[in-house]
C-alpha cells in the first residue's frame, strides 16, 4: 500500500542538522505513528512521504520554510521577571505556556537578569535545515475511529 491521505503511517527516523549533529531520533522509541493528510507532521516531510510503501528507505533535506518556519525576532522578549509570579527559580531553557495573540504559545527562556526575564517563542528547530533518513515500517488504512478522531490509535485504543 502507498502512502496517501488518510493511510496510518509508521517510520524510524534520524534528523540530523547542517553540521551532522543528530537531533532527534526514533532509535529509543521505536517507530513513530501518524494520519498521513492531517497535519501531524512537518509539512515538507509530508510531502516527501507521498508514495511511498512500507520497506521504503530514504534521506530528504527539508528547507526551514517547509519545516519550523524562519525564526522570527518579534517572538523574543523581555518581560518583567514579575510575570513569573509564583516561579522561585527560573533559568535558561526552561519551558513555559504563554499567552500569544493567536492564543497559548510554548516559550523559552533564553536570558534571566535580577528583573527581567527574555523569552523565546521560536520553535527550538526554527531557521534550521533538517536532514531525514527515513525507514517506513508500516502503511496501512486508518481505521473509521482514527479518521473521526483525527489521529492514530495505538492497539486500536485511544491514547
Amino acid at each position: 500500500m502507498e502512502i496517501a491521505p488518510n493511510t496510518v503511517v509508521s517510520f524510524d527516523y534520524t534528523l540530523t542538522n547542517d553540521a551532522g549533529e543528530t537531533l532527534d531520533t526514533s532509535a529509543d522509541q521505536g517507530p513513530m505513528a501518524y494520519l498521513h493528510g492531517h497535519e501531524q507532521i512537518i509539512p515538507g516531510l509530508e510531502t516527501a512521504m507521498d508514495g511511498r510503501k512500507t520497506g521504503d528507505s530514504f534521506s530528504v533535506t527539508i528547507e526551514p520554510e517547509d519545516g519550523y518556519g524562519s525564526r522570527r525576532e518579534e517572538l523574543v522578549q523581555t518581560v518583567p521577571r514579575s510575570a513569573f509570579e509564583g516561579v522561585e527559580h527560573i533559568e535558561a531553557g526552561m519551558s513555559f505556556q504563554a499567552e500569544g495573540p493567536q492564543g497559548p504559545m510554548l516559550v523559552t527562556v533564553a536570558e534571566v537578569s535580577e528583573d527581567a526575564v527574555t523569552v523565546d517563542g521560536n520553535h527550538q528547530l526554527a531557521g534550521t535545515t533538517l536532514h531525514f533518513d527515513i525507514a517506513v515500517t508500516e502503511v496501512r488504512a486508518a481505521t473509521e475511529q482514527e479518521l473521526e478522531h483525527g489521529h492514530v490509535h495505538a492497539d486500536g485504543h485511544d491514547h
